[in-house]
């Protein structure tokens, strides 16, 4: 029993737990098995210097959601020009969109590898479970469900253990960064930071903790500055386990794929669901169910995700009534947004799409995205009239900036290559 005074662990965990996991999804799954089949433990490093600059830019998100009960869009909408607004938002619904495709493509991959069956079927059946779930579950039960998904991490971790790992190895290169200036590794690099810092968990994360707010019926910390210790803690809290759990699965896979896919010469995957089917015969049935059933569950964990912040930023963007706590006759259009975008996603893979070049477009858009949105995001957090006097302090700053910075190198890296 909980006391007085304190709240559930589950309570504390929410935005913050969901953004991490979803980060893991089928396609950032490819990306990391990638990296480990091609570079085997060497670039295992880049989880651990990437961390804290995901949790940075993650708290920052938060922390403007949970200040002035508006999500990005919103603050975007409210205190910058119309121009830039429209440009972060159609970016990011192509991006959002290819994402859900490949996500959704790759979930329908590997249940045809479990139960033999048509892929474009199972495909389309997994974005129609999304959207009943998004829009049919109230918002209470819907939260609940994708913090109970977050379990599906841990078979990344399970299949660690069942692998001939060399922890030697693995260990120094977590540690121990290194890296060589060609353009495997540079694209590798790339393909890394645009996967883990990427613009729809910026809208999602701050429009879960408005919905937090909805849920509790409480107001904005500029509106109720007493509450701002407590809950800006929690914020800290939720991040960091959250951002910690994404790290630790995608480092998992890195080292999963280098004790077997690299260890015995397959360096090329192209999607999670090869992945899977390559661990097969190198590390047993187990450790291929292991993966395929995490894919299955990070993408029912990530593809809502995807659908939502859409939904977030189109409906923040043309003030529209929105909000997972909302009944669907409330906010038809949000919803709206939600059905469409999965539906989108759904589609690419009928027309034949070439889910791998979908992929590296999402990538494209995303690395493009990311660092001119997070120049934005820093400037809503350190503006007193938008944050009052919650303006973040010097460390978050640092912190947002340095990952800010960082991104801005990836693009120009992504670019030159």
């Amino acid at each position: 029993m909980t006391k007085p005074g304190r709240r559930n662990p589950l309570e504390v965990l929410g935005p913050g737990l969901v953004t991490g996991a979803a980060d893991d999804d089928p396609s950032g799954i490819g990306t990391y098995s990638q990296v480990g089949a091609q570079f085997g433990y060497g670039m295992a490093w880049t989880m651990f210097f990437g961390f804290p600059l995901l949790v940075s830019i993650q708290a920052i998100c938060a922390r403007i959601g949970a200040t002035t009960g508006k999500g990005i869009a919103q603050n975007l909408r409210q205190h910058y020009p119309p121009a830039l607004l429209r440009a972060v938002v159609v970016l990011l619904l192509i991006a959002n969109v290819i994402n859900l495709g490949a996500d959704l493509g790759a979930m329908g991959a590997v249940l045809a590898l479990i139960v033999p069956g048509p892929v474009l079927l199972f495909t389309a059946m997994f974005g129609l479970v999304s959207v009943v779930l998004e829009i049919g579950l109230s918002y209470a039960r819907y939260a609940s469900f994708l913090k109970w998904s977050t379990l599906s991490l841990f078979s990344y971790v399970a299949v660690v253990f069942v692998s001939n790992v060399q922890w030697n190895e693995a260990i120094r290169g977590t540690l121990v960064p290194s890296f060589t200036f060609d353009k495997d590794h540079a694209m590798a690099l790339v393909a890394i930071f645009g996967t883990t810092i990427s613009p729809y968990l910026f809208f999602w994360q701050a429009g879960q903790e408005v919905e937090e707010q909805r849920r509790r019926h409480v107001k904005p910390l500029h509106v109720s500055p007493r509450r701002a210790g407590a809950e800006l803690a929690r914020i800290r809290t939720d991040t960091l386990v959250g951002m910690g759990f994404s790290h630790i699965t995608a480092l998992f896979i890195i080292i999963a794929t280098a004790a077997t896919l690299h260890a015995h010469g397959i360096t090329q995957v192209t999607s999670a669901a090869q992945a899977a089917e390559a661990l097969r015969p190198i590390a047993g049935q187990f450790a291929f169910a292991l993966f395929a059933v995490g894919i299955i569950g990070t993408g029912l964990l990530a593809v809502p995700v995807l659908a939502g912040s859409a939904a977030y930023a189109v409906s923040e963007t043309f003030d529209w009534t929105e909000g997972l706590d909302r009944q669907p006759r409330e906010a038809k259009a949000f919803y709206a947004v939600i059905a469409l975008a999965t539906l989108g996603g759904v589609a690419l893979n009928f027309i034949g799409i070439d889910p791998m070049s979908a992929l590296y477009w999402a990538a494209v858009v995303n690395g493009l995205l990311a660092p001119p949105l997070m120049v934005v995001t820093m400037l809503i957090a350190r503006n007193p009239a938008v944050m009052g006097d919650l303006v973040m302090g010097p460390w978050l700053e640092f912190g947002g900036w340095l990952a800010t910075a960082v991104m801005w190198v990836v693009a120009g890296v992504f670019l030159l290559s």
